[in-house]
């Protein structure tokens, strides 16, 4: 399953990058980064992830979680779209 992580950076972008370069994304086993994009600002990041099981995701979050707020939206591709709503 894929997941549109919406993340707003409550403090900033700079807290966010610091801990990514010397952590890492801190990614359970399981839980794949697929692609992202980051606002102009810096302040917001859409980021594509997959994995099978949710609570990986949501282990992943936790591990951001005091400099991240998340939205999580279930995401399909928009040619599976077309077949499951274009009839």
């Amino acid at each position: 399953m894929q997941y549109m992580v919406v993340e707003r950076f409550v403090q900033g972008p700079e807290p966010v990058y610091k801990r990514f370069r010397t952590r890492g994304r801190m990614a359970p086993a399981g839980l794949q980064y697929v692609s992202s994009v980051v606002s102009g600002d810096g302040h917001r990041c859409w980021q594509i992830m997959e994995c099978d099981e949710r609570a990986l995701l949501d282990e992943w979050m936790r591990n951001w979680s005091d400099l991240v707020e998340f939205e999580v939206v279930p995401v399909i591709s928009s040619a599976d779209a077309a077949k499951r709503f274009g009839r």
